[in-house]
C-alpha cells in the first residue's frame, strides 16, 4: 500500500519543522511538502497531488479558513486544522469544520517530552483518519423546522459521536423544535472546545444549546454537550434527570465516552430514551447502545453512506445495537418519531 501523502501549511517553520518529523517517522506516510502560506500551498497542491492536507489557520495573505473554503469548492480534499486553543481558535476551528475540514488538532501548549509525544500520536491518528475519511458537501446552513411532539418528563434523547459528528450534530439539532425531549451529547473533543461548539449550535437552533454543568436538569428543548475530558452520565431526579460530570479514567481510550454516557441513559432511563450513534472512528458507544436497546429504548446508527467515518455506527450495527440505520437526514424526524411510538398503547417495550 502506498502511504500517504501529507502537505503541511504553517507560517511557523517550528510547527512545520515538528509535523514533518512526526509524519516521516511512520512507515505508512510522507510529508511530500511543506508551506508557509495559501498561495504556496495552493501551487504544491497541483504539483505533489497529497492525500491529506493539514492547515494552520492563521496565516499571512490568506488566512486558513478563507483557503479552505477555496479548496473545498475547487479541490476537495482532508483536511486536518492545527488549531489554537484560545477562544477565537477554537470558534474558528468550528467554522472550519463547517467548510469540510474532517478534524483538527489542537496545537501543544507545553512542550515537555511527553505532552509533545501525546500530541504526536494524536496528529498521527488524525491524519490516517483522515486519509480514510469520506468527504461530504456542507450542509444547508438552514433547515425546515420539525413538528413539535407531546413531551413526557421522563423521555429523554442521547446522542454520541466523534469524527464527522460537529457537522451531524448541526444537521440533526437545526430542524428540532423546543417541544422535544432533553437531549445529553458526547462529542470526542478536547477541552477547551465545547464550550465554542455549544455557543455555535445554540446560535443555530431553535433549543437551547450549552456544555453540560455538573449537577443541572435535563430540560425539554435543550441539548447539553459533555465538556471536553470530562465524562458526562445521567442520573435520576424525582420523575427527571440530572447531569453527573466526573474526572474518571478514559473509557476506550476517550473521555468523554459515549459508552459513559448511553449506559448511564440505559440504567435510568431504560425504554423511556432514544439513542442515536453518528459518525466516528472507533467503537465507542457501540456496547453502550446495545445497552440502552437491551433495556428497551430505540436505537439507530447513521448510514455508512452518510458518515465522514463509518467506525462507530458499523460497530454498533455489527453488534445488533441499532434498531434503525438511517441516513443523517432522517435522523430527527426518527427520533421524534420514536416518541409517538412509545405513547402507543400497544407499544413493546423490548421492541
Amino acid at each position: 500500500m502506498s502511504p500517504i501523502r501529507v502537505l503541511a501549511v504553517d507560517d511557523s517553520a517550528l510547527m512545520r519543522n515538528m509535523l514533518s518529523a512526526v509524519v516521516n517517522q511512520q512507515p505508512d506516510m510522507e510529508m511530500v511538502g511543506t508551506a508557509p502560506d495559501a498561495f504556496i500551498a495552493r501551487e504544491l497542491i497541483k504539483q505533489l497531488n497529497p492525500d491529506v492536507l493539514t492547515l494552520d489557520i492563521d496565516m499571512p495573505r490568506m488566512d486558513g479558513l478563507e483557503f479552505l473554503s477555496r479548496l473545498m469548492r475547487l479541490r476537495p480534499m482532508p483536511v486536518v486544522m492545527i488549531s489554537s486553543l484560545t477562544t477565537r481558535g477554537s470558534a474558528a476551528t468550528l467554522r472550519a469544520l463547517e467548510h469540510g475540514a474532517v478534524d483538527f488538532v489542537p496545537k501543544p501548549e507545553h512542550r515537555e517530552e511527553d505532552n509533545i509525544a501525546r500530541w504526536s500520536q494524536l496528529v498521527i491518528e488524525k491524519i490516517r483518519i483522515a486519509a480514510r475519511a469520506r468527504l461530504t458537501p456542507p450542509a444547508p446552513t438552514a433547515r425546515p423546522l420539525l413538528a413539535g411532539i407531546r413531551v413526557r418528563q421522563q423521555s429523554i434523547i442521547a446522542i454520541g459521536s466523534s469524527t464527522g459528528g460537529t457537522e451531524a450534530l448541526r444537521q440533526v439539532l437545526m430542524p428540532l423544535p423546543v417541544s422535544t425531549p432533553g437531549i445529553v451529547i458526547a462529542q470526542h473533543m478536547p477541552a477547551g472546545f465545547t464550550y465554542s461548539f455549544a455557543q455555535r449550535l445554540d446560535s443555530l437552533c431553535q433549543i437551547a444549546v450549552r456544555e453540560a454543568q455538573d449537577g443541572e436538569p435535563v430540560l425539554p428543548g435543550t441539548a447539553l454537550i459533555a465538556p471536553g475530558d470530562r465524562h458526562m452520565e445521567i442520573i435520576g431526579q424525582d420523575s427527571g434527570y440530572r447531569i453527573r460530570l466526573s474526572d474518571a479514567p478514559a473509557v476506550n481510550r476517550h473521555r468523554p465516552s459515549v459508552d459513559v454516557l448511553f449506559d448511564s441513559v440505559a440504567r435510568q432511563a431504560s425504554r423511556h430514551a432514544s439513542a442515536a450513534i453518528l459518525t466516528g472512528m472507533g467503537g465507542d458507544g457501540a456496547r453502550g447502545l446495545l445497552h440502552l436497546r437491551q433495556t428497551g429504548a430505540f436505537t439507530l446508527a447513521q448510514s455508512e453512506a452518510t458518515c465522514v467515518v463509518f467506525g462507530m455506527p458499523r460497530e454498533a450495527i455489527a453488534l445488533g445495537a441499532a434498531k434503525k440505520v438511517v441516513d443523517l437526514g432522517d435522523i430527527s424526524q426518527c427520533l421524534l418519531d420514536s416518541f409517538a411510538y412509545k405513547s402507543s398503547p400497544k407499544t413493546d417495550s423490548r421492541r
